[in-house]
Protein backbone atom coordinates (compact mmCIF):
# COMPACT_ATOMS: atom_id res chain seq x y z
CA UNK A 1 0.00 0.00 0.00
CA UNK A 2 2.99 2.26 0.62
CA UNK A 3 4.86 1.79 -2.64
CA UNK A 4 1.83 2.52 -4.78
CA UNK A 5 0.08 5.04 -2.53
CA UNK A 6 -3.70 4.93 -2.73
CA UNK A 7 -5.56 7.67 -0.83
CA UNK A 8 -8.70 5.51 -0.71
CA UNK A 9 -9.41 1.79 -0.82
CA UNK A 10 -13.13 1.18 -1.23
CA UNK A 11 -13.57 -2.40 -2.49
CA UNK A 12 -17.33 -2.35 -1.78
CA UNK A 13 -17.81 0.83 -3.83
CA UNK A 14 -19.62 2.58 -0.95
CA UNK A 15 -21.05 5.90 -2.21
CA UNK A 16 -23.56 6.73 0.51
CA UNK A 17 -23.90 5.87 4.18
CA UNK A 18 -26.07 7.12 6.97
CA UNK A 19 -23.83 6.07 9.85
CA UNK A 20 -20.02 5.92 9.89
CA UNK A 21 -17.68 4.39 12.46
CA UNK A 22 -14.13 5.69 12.09
CA UNK A 23 -10.99 4.18 13.57
CA UNK A 24 -7.99 6.52 13.19
CA UNK A 25 -4.61 4.79 13.26
CA UNK A 26 -0.88 4.87 12.85
CA UNK A 27 1.05 1.58 13.06
CA UNK A 28 -1.63 -0.29 15.02
CA UNK A 29 -1.68 -3.55 13.10
CA UNK A 30 -1.43 -5.44 16.40
CA UNK A 31 -4.61 -3.90 17.88
CA UNK A 32 -6.98 -2.61 15.16
CA UNK A 33 -8.80 -5.90 14.45
CA UNK A 34 -10.55 -5.93 17.84
CA UNK A 35 -12.20 -2.47 17.71
CA UNK A 36 -13.08 -3.18 14.05
CA UNK A 37 -14.98 -6.39 14.86
CA UNK A 38 -16.67 -4.77 17.90
CA UNK A 39 -17.75 -1.78 15.78
CA UNK A 40 -19.17 -4.17 13.19
CA UNK A 41 -21.11 -6.05 15.85
CA UNK A 42 -22.45 -2.78 17.30
CA UNK A 43 -23.58 -1.53 13.90
CA UNK A 44 -25.21 -4.86 12.99
CA UNK A 45 -26.95 -5.26 16.35
CA UNK A 46 -28.17 -1.70 16.96
CA UNK A 47 -28.24 -0.01 13.55
CA UNK A 48 -28.96 -2.96 11.28
CA UNK A 49 -31.62 -1.02 9.33
CA UNK A 50 -29.26 1.84 8.50
CA UNK A 51 -26.72 1.97 5.71
CA UNK A 52 -23.38 1.84 7.52
CA UNK A 53 -19.65 1.83 6.80
CA UNK A 54 -16.51 1.39 8.91
CA UNK A 55 -13.64 3.64 7.88
CA UNK A 56 -10.00 3.29 8.86
CA UNK A 57 -8.30 6.70 8.62
CA UNK A 58 -4.62 5.86 8.57
CA UNK A 59 -1.30 7.74 8.38
CA UNK A 60 0.21 5.42 5.72
CA UNK A 61 1.28 2.95 8.43
CA UNK A 62 4.35 0.89 7.57
CA UNK A 63 3.22 -2.13 9.62
CA UNK A 64 0.25 -3.05 7.42
CA UNK A 65 -2.48 -1.59 9.68
CA UNK A 66 -4.71 -0.98 6.63
CA UNK A 67 -4.39 -4.59 5.44
CA UNK A 68 -5.21 -5.98 8.91
CA UNK A 69 -8.25 -3.67 9.01
CA UNK A 70 -9.43 -4.73 5.55
CA UNK A 71 -8.84 -8.43 6.30
CA UNK A 72 -10.87 -8.35 9.53
CA UNK A 73 -14.14 -10.19 8.77
CA UNK A 74 -17.16 -7.85 9.03
CA UNK A 75 -20.74 -7.73 7.76
CA UNK A 76 -20.41 -3.95 7.39
CA UNK A 77 -18.53 -2.66 4.31
CA UNK A 78 -15.16 -1.02 4.97
CA UNK A 79 -13.16 1.84 3.49
CA UNK A 80 -9.51 2.67 4.14
CA UNK A 81 -8.42 6.31 3.79
CA UNK A 82 -4.74 7.21 3.88
CA UNK A 83 -2.81 10.43 4.30
CA UNK A 84 0.09 10.68 1.82
CA UNK A 85 3.39 9.10 2.98
CA UNK A 86 5.16 11.53 5.30
CA UNK A 87 1.92 13.22 6.41
CA UNK A 88 1.38 12.14 10.01
CA UNK A 89 -1.03 13.20 12.71
CA UNK A 90 -4.39 12.12 14.09
CA UNK A 91 -5.95 15.44 13.06
CA UNK A 92 -4.85 14.96 9.45
CA UNK A 93 -6.64 11.59 9.50
CA UNK A 94 -9.74 13.43 10.70
CA UNK A 95 -9.59 15.94 7.84
CA UNK A 96 -9.92 12.99 5.48
CA UNK A 97 -12.80 11.73 7.60
CA UNK A 98 -14.70 15.06 7.61
CA UNK A 99 -14.53 15.25 3.82
CA UNK A 100 -15.61 11.62 3.41
CA UNK A 101 -18.55 12.11 5.81
CA UNK A 102 -19.79 14.96 3.60
CA UNK A 103 -19.24 12.93 0.42
CA UNK A 104 -21.21 10.01 1.88
CA UNK A 105 -23.90 12.41 3.19
CA UNK A 106 -23.68 10.65 6.56
CA UNK A 107 -25.85 11.81 9.46
CA UNK A 108 -24.02 10.17 12.37
CA UNK A 109 -20.31 9.56 12.93
CA UNK A 110 -18.68 7.58 15.73
CA UNK A 111 -14.92 7.59 16.35
CA UNK A 112 -13.11 4.99 18.47
CA UNK A 113 -9.40 4.56 19.19
CA UNK A 114 -7.47 1.81 17.41
CA UNK A 115 -5.77 0.59 20.61
CA UNK A 116 -8.99 0.05 22.60
CA UNK A 117 -9.08 -3.18 24.55
CA UNK A 118 -12.34 -2.51 26.42
CA UNK A 119 -14.68 -1.56 23.56
CA UNK A 120 -17.95 -3.49 23.34
CA UNK A 121 -20.68 -3.35 20.65
CA UNK A 122 -22.61 -1.19 23.14
CA UNK A 123 -20.03 1.61 22.79
CA UNK A 124 -21.25 2.16 19.22
CA UNK A 125 -24.82 2.34 20.49
CA UNK A 126 -23.93 4.77 23.31
CA UNK A 127 -21.99 7.12 21.02
CA UNK A 128 -24.38 7.04 18.05
CA UNK A 129 -27.84 6.84 19.62
CA UNK A 130 -27.82 10.42 21.01
CA UNK A 131 -27.10 11.67 17.45
CA UNK A 132 -30.53 10.31 16.49
CA UNK A 133 -32.09 12.04 19.49
CA UNK A 134 -31.30 15.68 18.85
CA UNK A 135 -27.64 15.84 19.93
CA UNK A 136 -24.81 16.87 17.59
CA UNK A 137 -21.76 16.05 19.71
CA UNK A 138 -21.33 13.12 22.08
CA UNK A 139 -18.39 13.00 24.47
CA UNK A 140 -17.58 9.75 26.29
CA UNK A 141 -17.94 9.25 30.02
CA UNK A 142 -16.05 6.34 31.44
CA UNK A 143 -14.56 5.31 34.72
CA UNK A 144 -10.83 5.83 34.50
CA UNK A 145 -8.12 5.14 37.01
CA UNK A 146 -7.47 8.28 39.04
CA UNK A 147 -3.99 8.62 37.46
CA UNK A 148 -5.02 7.85 33.88
CA UNK A 149 -5.61 11.00 31.84
CA UNK A 150 -3.74 13.52 33.98
CA UNK A 151 -3.62 16.12 31.16
CA UNK A 152 -7.43 15.89 31.09
CA UNK A 153 -7.79 16.11 34.86
CA UNK A 154 -5.24 18.85 35.46
CA UNK A 155 -5.59 21.04 32.36
CA UNK A 156 -8.10 20.16 29.60
CA UNK A 157 -11.19 19.59 31.77
CA UNK A 158 -10.77 22.52 34.22
CA UNK A 159 -9.72 24.94 31.46
CA UNK A 160 -12.54 24.01 29.04
CA UNK A 161 -15.11 24.18 31.80
CA UNK A 162 -13.88 27.49 33.18
CA UNK A 163 -13.52 29.17 29.80
CA UNK A 164 -16.61 28.00 27.95
CA UNK A 165 -18.95 27.15 30.80
CA UNK A 166 -19.70 23.54 29.83
CA UNK A 167 -18.77 20.57 31.99
CA UNK A 168 -17.49 18.02 29.50
CA UNK A 169 -15.56 15.56 31.64
CA UNK A 170 -13.56 13.97 28.81
CA UNK A 171 -12.86 16.74 26.28
CA UNK A 172 -9.93 14.75 24.86
CA UNK A 173 -11.36 11.26 25.40
CA UNK A 174 -10.54 9.93 21.92
CA UNK A 175 -13.89 8.14 21.50
CA UNK A 176 -16.87 10.30 20.54
CA UNK A 177 -19.79 10.90 18.21
CA UNK A 178 -20.69 13.86 16.02
CA UNK A 179 -23.25 14.75 13.36
CA UNK A 180 -22.65 15.15 9.65
CA UNK A 181 -23.57 18.83 10.03
CA UNK A 182 -20.78 19.31 12.57
CA UNK A 183 -18.33 17.65 10.15
CA UNK A 184 -19.08 20.52 7.73
CA UNK A 185 -18.39 23.07 10.49
CA UNK A 186 -15.05 21.38 11.24
CA UNK A 187 -14.03 21.34 7.60
CA UNK A 188 -14.75 25.05 7.14
CA UNK A 189 -13.12 26.30 10.34
CA UNK A 190 -10.27 28.79 9.92
CA UNK A 191 -8.70 27.74 13.26
CA UNK A 192 -6.94 24.69 11.78
CA UNK A 193 -3.19 24.60 12.35
CA UNK A 194 -0.36 22.07 12.60
CA UNK A 195 -1.06 21.23 16.28
CA UNK A 196 -4.71 20.48 15.41
CA UNK A 197 -3.45 18.27 12.58
CA UNK A 198 -1.80 16.14 15.26
CA UNK A 199 -2.86 15.59 18.91
CA UNK A 200 -4.68 18.91 19.23
CA UNK A 201 -7.63 17.49 17.28
CA UNK A 202 -9.78 16.18 20.19
CA UNK A 203 -9.76 19.37 22.25
CA UNK A 204 -10.28 21.38 19.05
CA UNK A 205 -13.39 19.37 18.12
CA UNK A 206 -14.86 19.68 21.63
CA UNK A 207 -14.16 23.43 21.79
CA UNK A 208 -15.64 24.07 18.35
CA UNK A 209 -18.73 22.04 19.25
CA UNK A 210 -19.23 24.22 22.36
CA UNK A 211 -18.50 27.55 20.66
CA UNK A 212 -20.78 26.68 17.74
CA UNK A 213 -23.58 26.01 20.23
CA UNK A 214 -23.95 22.41 19.13
CA UNK A 215 -26.21 20.31 21.35
CA UNK A 216 -23.73 18.34 23.45
CA UNK A 217 -24.18 15.34 25.69
CA UNK A 218 -21.93 12.88 27.48
CA UNK A 219 -22.61 9.20 27.03
CA UNK A 220 -21.83 6.76 29.79
CA UNK A 221 -19.82 3.92 28.29
CA UNK A 222 -20.49 1.41 31.07
CA UNK A 223 -16.92 0.15 31.06
CA UNK A 224 -13.62 1.79 31.89
CA UNK A 225 -11.40 2.82 29.00
CA UNK A 226 -8.67 0.22 28.71
CA UNK A 227 -5.96 1.03 26.20
CA UNK A 228 -2.20 1.52 26.27
CA UNK A 229 -1.96 3.37 29.58
CA UNK A 230 1.09 5.44 30.35
CA UNK A 231 2.78 6.70 33.48
CA UNK A 232 1.93 10.43 33.48
CA UNK A 233 5.59 11.23 34.14
CA UNK A 234 6.94 9.21 31.23
CA UNK A 235 5.45 9.92 27.78
CA UNK A 236 4.63 13.50 26.90
CA UNK A 237 6.50 15.78 24.53
CA UNK A 238 4.60 16.61 21.34
CA UNK A 239 1.22 15.49 22.69
CA UNK A 240 1.39 17.93 25.60
CA UNK A 241 2.57 20.78 23.37
CA UNK A 242 -0.18 20.17 20.82
CA UNK A 243 -3.09 19.70 23.25
CA UNK A 244 -2.25 22.57 25.60
CA UNK A 245 -1.05 24.79 22.74
CA UNK A 246 -4.41 24.26 21.00
CA UNK A 247 -6.30 25.26 24.17
CA UNK A 248 -4.26 28.50 24.33
CA UNK A 249 -4.56 29.22 20.59
CA UNK A 250 -8.34 28.82 20.69
CA UNK A 251 -8.53 31.09 23.76
CA UNK A 252 -7.37 33.98 21.58
CA UNK A 253 -9.76 33.03 18.80
CA UNK A 254 -12.80 32.67 21.06
CA UNK A 255 -12.07 35.32 23.70
CA UNK A 256 -15.26 37.16 22.68
CA UNK A 257 -17.19 34.07 23.84
CA UNK A 258 -15.42 32.97 27.03
CA UNK A 259 -15.01 36.47 28.45
CA UNK A 260 -18.80 36.62 28.81
CA UNK A 261 -19.08 33.22 30.53
CA UNK A 262 -19.59 33.53 34.30
CA UNK A 263 -19.93 29.97 35.56
CA UNK A 264 -20.25 26.43 34.22
CA UNK A 265 -23.32 24.29 33.82
CA UNK A 266 -23.65 20.52 33.70
CA UNK A 267 -23.88 18.66 30.39
CA UNK A 268 -26.63 16.09 29.84
CA UNK A 269 -25.60 12.49 30.49
CA UNK A 270 -27.00 9.82 28.21
CA UNK A 271 -27.48 6.21 29.33
CA UNK A 272 -26.23 6.68 32.87
CA UNK A 273 -26.78 4.04 35.53
CA UNK A 274 -26.36 0.98 33.36
CA UNK A 275 -25.51 -0.87 36.54
CA UNK A 276 -22.28 -2.30 35.18
CA UNK A 277 -19.29 -0.86 37.00
CA UNK A 278 -15.89 -2.33 36.36
CA UNK A 279 -12.68 -1.16 37.90
CA UNK A 280 -10.11 0.26 35.49
CA UNK A 281 -6.55 -1.13 35.46
CA UNK A 282 -4.10 0.45 37.86
CA UNK A 283 -1.76 3.18 36.64
CA UNK A 284 1.57 3.23 38.44
CA UNK A 285 3.13 6.63 39.09
CA UNK A 286 6.81 7.21 39.84
CA UNK A 287 6.45 10.12 42.29
CA UNK A 288 10.21 10.55 42.79
CA UNK A 289 10.59 10.98 39.05
CA UNK A 290 7.85 13.66 39.06
CA UNK A 291 9.61 15.56 41.84
CA UNK A 292 12.98 15.24 40.08
CA UNK A 293 11.54 16.60 36.84
CA UNK A 294 9.80 19.44 38.68
CA UNK A 295 13.10 20.45 40.30
CA UNK A 296 14.96 19.97 37.01
CA UNK A 297 12.64 22.54 35.48
CA UNK A 298 14.13 25.26 37.69
CA UNK A 299 17.65 24.57 36.37
CA UNK A 300 16.45 24.75 32.79
CA UNK A 301 13.57 27.24 32.72
CA UNK A 302 13.73 29.53 35.75
CA UNK A 303 14.70 32.61 33.70
CA UNK A 304 12.00 31.87 31.13
CA UNK A 305 9.37 31.44 33.86
CA UNK A 306 10.20 34.89 35.15
CA UNK A 307 9.33 36.29 31.73
CA UNK A 308 6.03 34.45 31.25
CA UNK A 309 4.60 34.39 34.80
CA UNK A 310 3.41 37.19 37.04
CA UNK A 311 5.81 38.02 39.87
CA UNK A 312 3.49 36.66 42.54
CA UNK A 313 3.02 33.29 40.80
CA UNK A 314 6.77 32.98 40.19
CA UNK A 315 7.58 33.73 43.84
CA UNK A 316 5.07 31.12 45.01
CA UNK A 317 6.82 28.56 42.78
CA UNK A 318 10.10 29.32 44.51
CA UNK A 319 8.41 28.58 47.85
CA UNK A 320 7.09 25.21 46.62
CA UNK A 321 10.54 24.32 45.34
CA UNK A 322 11.86 23.97 48.88
CA UNK A 323 9.21 21.39 49.90
CA UNK A 324 10.25 17.78 50.36
CA UNK A 325 8.28 14.97 48.66
CA UNK A 326 6.41 14.00 51.84
CA UNK A 327 5.11 17.56 52.32
CA UNK A 328 4.86 18.60 48.67
CA UNK A 329 1.75 20.60 47.78
CA UNK A 330 0.97 22.62 44.66
CA UNK A 331 -2.22 24.61 45.45
CA UNK A 332 -4.89 24.55 42.73
CA UNK A 333 -5.52 28.31 42.77
CA UNK A 334 -1.80 28.84 42.07
CA UNK A 335 -1.94 26.26 39.26
CA UNK A 336 -4.96 28.03 37.73
CA UNK A 337 -3.24 31.44 37.84
CA UNK A 338 -0.08 29.91 36.41
CA UNK A 339 -1.98 28.45 33.42
CA UNK A 340 -3.77 31.77 32.89
CA UNK A 341 -0.41 33.60 32.95
CA UNK A 342 1.04 31.21 30.38
CA UNK A 343 -2.05 31.58 28.18
CA UNK A 344 -1.51 35.35 28.07
CA UNK A 345 2.21 35.01 27.37
CA UNK A 346 1.32 32.49 24.66
CA UNK A 347 -1.12 34.94 23.08
CA UNK A 348 1.56 37.67 23.12
CA UNK A 349 4.39 35.30 22.00
CA UNK A 350 6.52 36.57 24.90
CA UNK A 351 9.04 33.82 24.08
CA UNK A 352 9.04 31.00 21.51
CA UNK A 353 5.73 29.16 21.93
CA UNK A 354 7.12 25.63 21.69
CA UNK A 355 9.73 26.51 24.28
CA UNK A 356 6.99 27.95 26.48
CA UNK A 357 5.02 24.68 26.24
CA UNK A 358 8.14 22.65 27.06
CA UNK A 359 8.76 24.84 30.11
CA UNK A 360 5.22 24.12 31.33
CA UNK A 361 5.84 20.35 31.45
CA UNK A 362 7.95 20.27 34.68
CA UNK A 363 5.35 22.51 36.35
CA UNK A 364 2.60 20.12 35.24
CA UNK A 365 4.66 17.28 36.75
CA UNK A 366 4.71 19.23 40.03
CA UNK A 367 0.92 19.65 39.93
CA UNK A 368 0.48 15.96 39.07
CA UNK A 369 2.68 14.96 42.02
CA UNK A 370 0.56 17.14 44.31
CA UNK A 371 -2.64 15.46 43.02
CA UNK A 372 -1.16 11.97 43.45
CA UNK A 373 -0.15 12.74 47.04
CA UNK A 374 -3.52 14.24 47.88
CA UNK A 375 -5.54 11.33 46.44
CA UNK A 376 -3.23 8.44 47.38
CA UNK A 377 -5.67 6.84 49.83
CA UNK A 378 -8.80 7.90 48.00
CA UNK A 379 -11.20 5.74 46.02
CA UNK A 380 -11.80 6.61 42.35
CA UNK A 381 -15.04 8.33 43.39
CA UNK A 382 -13.30 10.46 46.05
CA UNK A 383 -10.52 11.41 43.62
CA UNK A 384 -13.26 12.40 41.14
CA UNK A 385 -14.79 14.70 43.78
CA UNK A 386 -11.35 16.26 44.29
CA UNK A 387 -11.11 17.02 40.55
CA UNK A 388 -14.56 18.65 40.72
CA UNK A 389 -13.35 20.82 43.63
CA UNK A 390 -10.27 21.78 41.60
CA UNK A 391 -12.54 22.87 38.75
CA UNK A 392 -14.56 25.05 41.11
CA UNK A 393 -11.29 26.66 42.22
CA UNK A 394 -10.45 27.35 38.56
CA UNK A 395 -13.85 28.98 38.07
CA UNK A 396 -13.37 31.14 41.18
CA UNK A 397 -9.98 32.22 39.83
CA UNK A 398 -11.36 33.28 36.42
CA UNK A 399 -11.63 37.01 37.35
CA UNK A 400 -7.81 36.97 37.61
CA UNK A 401 -7.65 35.77 33.97
CA UNK A 402 -10.16 38.38 32.79
CA UNK A 403 -8.31 41.19 34.49
CA UNK A 404 -4.90 40.18 33.16
CA UNK A 405 -6.20 39.37 29.66
CA UNK A 406 -7.61 42.89 29.27
CA UNK A 407 -4.63 44.55 30.99
CA UNK A 408 -1.99 43.16 28.67
CA UNK A 409 -3.88 43.73 25.40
Amino acid sequence: MLNNFEPEINPYGVKKAEIVVCIPSYNEADSIAFPTSQADEGLTKYFGQKRAVIINCDNSSSDGTGQVFMNTPTKTPKICLCTPPGIKGKGNNFRNLFQKVLDLQAKAVVVVDADLKSITPEWIKHLAEPLYNGFSYVAPLYIRHKYDGTITNGIAYPMTRTLYGRRVRQPIGGDFGFSGKLAAVYLKSDTWDDAVGHFGIDIWMTTLAITNKARICQSFMGRPKIHRTKDPGAHLGPMFRQVVGTIFTLMTHFSHIWMKVKYSRPTAIYGFGLGEVEMPPKVEVDTQNLLKKFHGGFDEYQDLWQKILSRDVFNKLLEIRSLKENEFNFPTDLWARLLFDVAISYRDSVVDRDLMMDSLIPLYFGKTLSFVRKTKRMSIKQAEDTIEEDCMTFEMTKPYLLRRWKEKK
